[in-house]
Protein backbone atom coordinates (compact mmCIF):
# COMPACT_ATOMS: atom_id res chain seq x y z
CA UNK A 1 0.00 0.00 0.00
CA UNK A 2 1.31 3.56 -0.89
CA UNK A 3 -0.67 5.73 0.96
CA UNK A 4 -2.03 4.06 4.14
CA UNK A 5 -3.29 7.86 5.59
CA UNK A 6 -5.52 7.57 2.66
CA UNK A 7 -6.52 3.87 3.05
CA UNK A 8 -8.04 4.36 6.79
CA UNK A 9 -9.99 8.09 5.37
CA UNK A 10 -11.26 6.12 2.55
CA UNK A 11 -12.21 3.02 5.15
CA UNK A 12 -14.16 5.67 7.38
CA UNK A 13 -15.87 7.49 4.47
CA UNK A 14 -16.89 4.40 2.82
CA UNK A 15 -18.37 2.91 6.05
CA UNK A 16 -20.13 6.30 6.99
CA UNK A 17 -22.03 5.96 3.86
CA UNK A 18 -22.81 2.38 4.27
CA UNK A 19 -24.20 2.96 7.71
CA UNK A 20 -21.56 0.08 9.31
CA UNK A 21 -21.50 0.55 13.27
CA UNK A 22 -17.43 -0.13 13.61
CA UNK A 23 -14.39 -0.65 10.75
CA UNK A 24 -11.30 -2.32 11.49
CA UNK A 25 -8.11 -0.95 9.98
CA UNK A 26 -4.25 -1.78 10.43
CA UNK A 27 -2.85 -0.19 13.29
CA UNK A 28 0.06 2.78 13.01
CA UNK A 29 0.90 5.31 15.14
CA UNK A 30 0.03 7.42 12.94
CA UNK A 31 -3.20 5.98 11.63
CA UNK A 32 -3.75 6.05 15.55
CA UNK A 33 -2.41 9.67 16.21
CA UNK A 34 -5.56 10.85 13.74
CA UNK A 35 -8.61 8.55 14.89
CA UNK A 36 -7.80 10.70 18.51
CA UNK A 37 -7.98 14.04 16.56
CA UNK A 38 -11.23 12.33 15.29
CA UNK A 39 -12.77 11.72 18.35
CA UNK A 40 -11.49 14.39 20.11
CA UNK A 41 -13.35 16.54 17.89
CA UNK A 42 -16.43 14.31 18.05
CA UNK A 43 -16.36 12.87 14.32
CA UNK A 44 -16.14 9.28 16.01
CA UNK A 45 -17.35 7.72 19.24
CA UNK A 46 -14.40 5.63 20.19
CA UNK A 47 -11.77 3.08 19.00
CA UNK A 48 -10.30 -0.04 20.08
CA UNK A 49 -6.20 -0.08 19.93
CA UNK A 50 -5.95 -3.68 19.31
CA UNK A 51 -1.39 -4.14 19.44
CA UNK A 52 -1.77 -7.98 19.32
CA UNK A 53 -0.26 -9.63 16.10
CA UNK A 54 2.64 -8.21 14.48
CA UNK A 55 0.65 -5.30 13.58
CA UNK A 56 -2.09 -4.48 15.16
CA UNK A 57 -5.58 -3.55 14.51
CA UNK A 58 -7.54 -0.42 15.11
CA UNK A 59 -11.26 -0.89 15.45
CA UNK A 60 -12.96 2.37 14.70
CA UNK A 61 -16.96 3.57 15.93
CA UNK A 62 -18.05 6.41 13.67
CA UNK A 63 -20.44 8.68 14.93
CA UNK A 64 -24.02 9.00 13.80
CA UNK A 65 -26.60 11.85 14.45
CA UNK A 66 -30.55 10.96 15.47
CA UNK A 67 -31.50 10.43 11.82
CA UNK A 68 -28.44 8.09 11.79
CA UNK A 69 -26.77 10.05 9.29
CA UNK A 70 -23.00 9.65 9.67
CA UNK A 71 -21.67 13.05 11.33
CA UNK A 72 -18.63 13.16 9.15
CA UNK A 73 -20.29 14.70 5.70
CA UNK A 74 -16.97 14.70 3.87
CA UNK A 75 -13.36 13.57 4.09
CA UNK A 76 -10.60 13.94 1.94
CA UNK A 77 -6.61 14.07 2.14
CA UNK A 78 -5.08 17.31 0.15
CA UNK A 79 -1.42 16.92 0.08
CA UNK A 80 -0.81 13.30 -1.43
CA UNK A 81 2.64 11.28 -1.77
CA UNK A 82 2.57 11.98 -5.49
CA UNK A 83 2.16 15.99 -4.91
CA UNK A 84 3.33 17.40 -1.68
CA UNK A 85 0.97 20.83 -0.59
CA UNK A 86 2.63 23.15 1.71
CA UNK A 87 1.57 26.13 3.42
CA UNK A 88 2.53 28.71 6.21
CA UNK A 89 0.96 28.81 9.19
CA UNK A 90 -0.83 32.22 7.65
CA UNK A 91 -2.63 29.87 4.68
CA UNK A 92 -4.33 27.57 6.43
CA UNK A 93 -7.34 27.39 4.91
CA UNK A 94 -10.77 26.73 6.67
CA UNK A 95 -12.31 23.97 6.48
CA UNK A 96 -16.24 24.56 6.01
CA UNK A 97 -15.79 27.60 7.04
CA UNK A 98 -14.77 27.18 10.80
CA UNK A 99 -17.15 24.03 11.32
CA UNK A 100 -14.53 21.46 10.10
CA UNK A 101 -11.37 20.63 10.89
CA UNK A 102 -8.05 20.62 9.49
CA UNK A 103 -5.48 17.86 10.66
CA UNK A 104 -1.18 19.13 10.00
CA UNK A 105 1.35 17.27 10.63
Amino acid sequence: MTDPIADLLTRIRNAVQAGHSNLVVPRSKMKLAIVKILKEEGFVEGYVDDQSGPQGQLKVFPRYNEANKGVIQGIKRISKPSRRNYVGKSDVPRVRNGLGVAILT
